[in-house]
């Protein structure tokens, strides 16, 4: 059985896992999932549907995503580069409602963070090639496809670099007090 550290932040539900990584003169193994652990972790079980992987060179920021119906919950992890990872708690009624939370994610530390349904989701990238895989919840749905704007100043996200690339999308994206109207996340306690 798989040794997973589940690291709590200042958000609910929101979480960082570190897993044992065993290593030697070969390199190293580890295990990246178990559904078993990753459940008791969540607190519920959870279903991934979906797994993603994503290339991007130094400086593209993608972000901060989310759907506005079938929303989905995702497990992070980058095996390639480095990425400074941030999600945003859209549940209304929550404590946390409009706060983030950032870390960083690599190749080298291995850590992996927990997006639950309810949060708008970005990350930037640290390192000349990074490449980034994760695992939803449910299935992607452009015609619910969401975001908001990565430097609203009411989130007011302290990222660590400014970025050099971005989508069109996200150039465009809207401030979250204009995207109310569209949100339907509940905080359940």
């Amino acid at each position: 059985m798989a040794e997973f550290k589940k690291v709590e932040t200042p958000i609910e539900g929101l979480f960082v896992i570190e897993p044992t990584v065993f290593g030697d003169a070969r390199g190293f193994f580890m295990e990246t999932y178990a559904k078993r652990d990753f459940d008791a972790m969540a607190g519920s079980p959870v279903d991934f549907v979906q797994d993603n992987h994503s290339k991007s060179r130094r400086g593209v920021l993608r972000g901060l995503h989310f759907q506005t119906q079938h929303a989905q919950g995702k497990l992070i992890r980058v095996v390639a580069g480095a990425v400074y990872d941030v999600a945003v708690d859209l549940r209304a009624g929550s404590p946390t409602y409009g706060r983030w939370h950032g870390v960083e994610l690599s190749a080298e530390n291995h850590k992996q963070i927990y997006v639950p349904r309810g949060f708008a989701h970005g990350f930037i990238t640290l390192t000349e090639e990074v490449e980034v895989q994760y695992k939803a919840d449910n299935y992607y749905a452009p015609e619910c496809d969401g975001n908001i704007c990565w430097n609203d100043p009411e989130i007011g996200i302290l990222w660590p670099v400014k970025p050099v690339k971005l989508s069109d999308k996200d150039a465009k994206a809207p401030r979250l007090r204009d995207r109310l109207d569209s949100l339907n996340f509940v905080y359940e306690e």
